[in-house]
């Protein structure tokens, strides 16, 4: 005869399984991305938003800073494991030329948004992503996507799902201690919409 106790494991143990499954069909999965040769990089492309207050934000604003390029949503599972640890990047590595910047793929935008980063007190800029954006970037089809972004603008390593916290933190670190290149700061080019109109399809 089976045990009460035994069953009752047997039981928690099966639901264990199940919800790893289930997350794993739903969450991201994580893509490796090495840290790119300097010499490999492309110039992150240059882009203009808004934040909560209606003030721009253009990624030019980050020139000479090692920059962490947060794609995210508020309904995003994985997304809201990290941020926290952006929160303490920021505190963290401010001070040494490090900037989060967060860009929100709400589709509610503000409403959803604005209360969010009250309530986890998110201490770097988020600003609200538009189609063209995201293009920009490839699309965007999976949250979280996150770039690290060197003191020259140009993209170090691309990461698409949950990775660890240590992964970042080691990035940053090298970021922060390499030297720019010697050709100095490459200033970002932001495409006119008529460029734009040229080099991109349409937005979805």
């Amino acid at each position: 005869m089976v045990s009460s106790q035994f069953l009752r494991r047997a039981l928690a143990g099966a639901a264990l399984v199940c919800a790893s499954v289930v997350l794993y069909w739903i969450w991201p999965a994580p893509v490796p991305a090495a840290m790119k040769a300097a010499k490999d990089r492309k110039v992150a492309p240059a882009f203009t938003l808004q934040d909560a207050t209606n003030a721009d934000v253009k990624l030019s604003d980050y020139n000479g800073k090692v920059v962490l390029l947060n794609f995210w949503a508020t309904w995003c599972g994985p997304c809201k494991m990290e941020i926290p640890w952006f929160i303490e990047f920021e505190k963290t590595y401010q001070s040494r030329g490090f900037a989060v910047l967060g860009i929100s793929m709400d589709d509610e935008g503000w409403t959803a948004v604005k209360p969010y980063i009250a309530a986890q007190k998110i201490n770097y800029r988020v600003a609200l992503c538009n189609d063209q954006v995201a293009q920009l970037y490839g699309g965007i089809d999976s949250l979280p996507t996150t770039l690290l972004i060197d003191r020259d603008g140009r993209v170090a390593s691309v990461h698409v799902g949950l990775v660890n916290r240590s992964d970042y933190d080691n990035e940053i670190r090298q970021l922060l201690a390499s030297d720019r290149g010697a050709g100095g700061y490459e200033p970002l080019h932001e495409p006119s919409k008529d460029e734009l109109g040229r080099r991109y399809t349409a937005p979805r």
